[in-house]
């Protein structure tokens, strides 16, 4: 199946200036899913300014030790570089809230802010150096999809999990590596260093090492070694 994201095929398809949403310990990846629950008030007028415009939101997490910008009037240092995506589900709820969710499209490096009247912030950005994210399967044959299922198997296991093996089995390593990484528990630095791999090889690597220390820690704090 193509996805949204699939007609922008050249850098020169993207905006220079794109609306940019902090949050902390969130990243989106090129043509995976972000759910996202919108209430504050800045963020429900992005929302509603980006629906009638390209439907393009940049997703940025906050400098270490900064929160999300929880007030109007306080701008938090951004990370220098997040991931822009495309909203391709829209939903509002009794309480005024937005579901929405992003579909990644490609990666990018932040350049300066734009003064506007807006509450939210807009940003001139940069694409040039992940160009290689509008390449749908841009280096899945170089991912070791054994070594990462069986991993993941152990990781599951271990944290007494379930999966939907059925779709696993059925994804892309592309979406199976970045969707992980999206959904993975991590802190704001393991999430960033995952952003900004330079390949999806390495994003698989940088996957699979922080699973196998998580692995490596519980079976030090039981004595138990899982197989």
């Amino acid at each position: 199946m193509t996805s949204p994201a699939h007609k922008y095929r050249l850098i020169s398809d993207l905006p220079e200036t794109i609306p940019l949403f902090p949050l902390k310990n969130v990243i989106l990846l090129p043509r995976s899913n972000l759910p996202l629950n919108i209430y504050e008030p800045r963020y429900l007028q992005m929302t509603d300014d980006v629906l009638g415009n390209e439907r393009l939101i940049g997703m940025i997490q906050p400098e270490s030790g900064f929160e999300a910008e929880l007030s109007a009037d306080i701008f938090v240092p951004l990370r220098t570089t997040g991931c822009i995506g495309r909203l391709t589900e829209f939903s509002e709820t009794e309480d005024g809230r937005l579901l929405i969710t992003l579909t990644g499209i490609c990666r990018f490096d932040i350049l300066n802010e734009e003064k506007t009247d807006l509450p939210y912030r807009q940003f001139k950005v940069d694409y040039s150096r992940f160009e290689k994210d509008l390449e749908q399967g841009f280096g899945e044959d170089e991912v070791d999809r054994e070594t990462l299922l069986s991993i993941l198997k152990t990781y599951l296991k271990l944290h007494e999990l379930d999966a939907d093996w059925e779709s696993i089995n059925q994804s892309s390593n592309e979406f199976l590596v970045n969707t992980l990484s999206i959904i993975s528990p991590y802190g704001t630095e393991e999430k960033q260093a995952l952003l900004e791999t330079p390949d999806l090889k390495t994003r698989s690597e940088v996957l699979m090492a922080l699973a196998e220390m998580d692995i490596a820690s519980r079976n030090d704090d039981t004595g138990n070694t899982i197989q």
